[in-house]
């Protein structure tokens, strides 16, 4: 009995005790996960709120690429996305509009004219949530733009035109009397191909002999058929078996060759082909600087960096996208040529200016 009446006395004591702890606050490691992932989801209610209600992007891209971005983001945050496609004319657009930037974000464009318009103070440095993963090779060393996209200019062909004993090895094979009116070329406009033309006079200006690069800018112009603005005709050009040979994106390449049916092979060329990096920055002074840093965190995510891999054929930057990416991504052979991008920053502009008044056939109308 008295056994009894001690272990009743003890057990109310235990019992006690308990209640007394839970009623103090005590916490279970359940009730702190809880706790912790409601102020997380509080934390993301009170950044969104902070977003305004639009963003406007100017871009190179494609509208079915932007439209699937736009839609993403869209649905993902609530802020409307207003973007223009401006081609080759993205650049002007923005300088033009420095002291009253209608644009929040500049999403496409090769690495080199980021550079020139970083140069011009048209920029606000901004590193994204994902900037970190990003390989040196592919952003700004003071966060100003950053690559979401790695893009090889490669020289192809028409193997119905071309064989492949017949084909170029180089691009010094180009200007090659052989391959006269086989070449269509996109013109300047195109940042792909002013970031190419210029990789390729920057190759003989390292080498001391820049003179002779134009030598051969003029060469390559002697056996061009046609120069293009837009490169849907250029590649129509090629499968109506007007020319042969041609240089241009990868993933346009193999967007024209699996769903087009144009019979198109890739050239690795002998010296490498340029890889443009395609970037993303923060327009300086935009009117909607939170949702324009939200779009660039997303724009460049794993997810979208996936998806655009996926659906578009674009080659990521971000190293957790690679597992979502195509197969052929990985199977190509791809050397890359030797180029000072930051140095071609600074030229591009001036070289180009000259190739089209002094070297480029201007009795030869663009389609």
């Amino acid at each position: 009995m008295k056994i009894n009446k001690l272990f009743s006395i003890l057990l109310v004591l235990v019992l006690s005790l308990a209640l007394a702890a839970c009623g103090s606050g005590a916490e279970t490691p359940e009730a702190d996960a809880e706790a912790a992932q409601e102020a997380e989801t509080t934390e993301g209610v009170a950044e969104a709120a902070q977003l305004e209600d639009k963003v406007v992007i100017y871009s190179t891209h494609s509208e079915a690429m932007l439209e699937l971005v736009a839609s993403e983001f869209e649905k993902e945050t609530g802020v409307a996305v207003e973007f223009i496609n401006l081609k080759g004319e993205l650049a002007d657009r923005v300088r033009a509009e420095k002291e009253n930037p209608q644009s929040d974000v500049m999403f496409g464009g090769a690495s080199s004219v980021f550079m020139e318009l970083q140069d011009e103070d048209l920029f606000e440095a901004y590193e994204p949530t994902w900037g970190s993963k990003i390989d040196g090779l592919y952003k700004d060393a003071e966060n100003y733009w950053y690559g979401t996209i790695q893009t090889p200019v490669m020289i192809f062909y028409n193997s119905e035109v071309i064989s492949e004993e017949n084909a170029p090895k180089d691009w010094t094979d180009l200007a090659s009397d052989e391959y006269k009116d086989q070449l269509v070329f996109r013109n300047a406009l195109s940042s792909s191909a002013r970031a190419t033309y210029s990789s390729l006079l920057q190759q003989f200006e390292m080498a001391g002999d820049l003179d002779g690069g134009w030598g051969y800018i003029q060469k390559l112009d002697a056996n061009t058929k046609q120069y293009y603005s837009s490169g849907s005709l250029m590649f129509q050009a090629i499968g109506r078996q007007e020319a042969g040979i041609s240089f241009a994106t990868l993933n346009s390449i193999i967007d024209n060759k699996v769903n087009n049916k144009i019979p198109l092979e890739v050239v690795n060329a002998e010296s490498g082909s340029p890889i443009i990096t395609d970037g993303i920055a923060l327009v300086k002074n935009g009117k909607n600087p939170n949702a324009a840093k939200a779009f660039i965190d997303f724009a460049g995510s794993a997810k979208i960096q996936g998806m655009l891999a996926t659906e578009f054929n674009r080659m990521p930057t971000n190293p957790d996208a690679i597992a979502m990416s195509p197969q052929w991504m990985g199977e190509i052979e791809i050397s890359p040529m030797d180029v000072d991008w930051a140095d071609l920053a600074k030229k591009q502009s001036e070289w180009m200016q000259k190739w089209d008044a002094e070297f480029k056939d201007n009795a030869k109308d663009p389609k």
